[in-house]
């Protein structure tokens, strides 16, 4: 299909990739939506599973190698905080990934192409297409090209649980804490986007989406902590960390 050649062609070239096996990164750019309206098979959820599992590796191999004073528990932190769906935003806009993407006719009128999880999903996606044509090496070059400045930043800055940090702020005031709940949740069953609200005394104070239900509750907490006026109009402040 040309408008399928077209648009693989475009982002190996505008993004200096090489595929030995174009029906990789065709499948890496190709939306459920599309292959469901023209009826041809194939599409990049496989691709995106894969690819999760590789660039999970990449990330946990790196920071076992480069990071050994920290413990298991702050290298999870650290890869969990790299690894979460806005540091995949980040990479997909870094790529225009969303120009190239071959979406249904409803999804793209719907503003698919600005999705959040539909663009993680496929950044993992094309992790997934280079790790199956040019096997872990060329994977693990074309993820630390692109993400080796924010492992190493977050490594350095601040990868802690957002959920404990705020509920201690509020236990620190109030007896009353915090509370989550899952406001709403879609896609298939092996790549969901949820999306939770955390609450304080029956009031809404953020959402935030996540493809697991912690990483949804981790942003809706972040959201908080990170919005002083909200913060001082419950009545709570943040001691700066040294």
């Amino acid at each position: 299909m040309a408008k399928q050649r077209d648009a693989v062609a475009r982002f190996m070239r505008d993004n200096r990739l090489i595929f030995n096996h174009l029906g990789l990164i065709d499948m890496a750019l190709t939306h459920p939506s599309f292959s469901q309206e023209k009826n041809c098979v194939g599409n990049n959820q496989r691709l995106e599973f894969l690819g999760d599992a590789v660039l999970n590796m990449i990330i946990a191999e790196y920071l076992y190698n480069h990071f050994d004073e920290k413990p298991e528990g702050e290298l999870t932190k650290i890869r969990a905080k790299v690894v979460c769906e806005k540091a995949l935003l980040n990479v997909a806009n870094q790529m225009r990934l969303g120009d190239y993407l071959l979406l249904g006719r409803g999804e793209e009128m719907s503003g698919g192409r600005k999705r959040r999880s539909i663009l993680a999903d496929a950044v993992e996606a094309v992790i997934g297409a280079i790790y199956l044509d040019q096997g872990y090496e060329a994977a693990t070059r074309f993820v630390l090209d692109r993400l080796q400045v924010h492992i190493d930043d977050t490594a350095q800055g601040d990868y802690q649980d957002y959920k404990s940090r705020l509920q201690e702020l509020v236990q620190g005031k109030n007896k009353q804490n915090v509370i989550y709940q899952i406001i709403k949740e879609c896609g298939p069953a092996h790549a969901k986007v949820f999306e939770a609200g955390v609450y304080y005394k029956e009031r809404l104070l953020a959402a935030g989406q996540g493809r697991s239900k912690k990483e949804a509750e981790q942003n809706a907490a972040e959201k908080v902590l990170k919005n002083h006026q909200l913060l001082l109009s419950l009545g709570l402040e943040i001691t700066p960390k040294p």
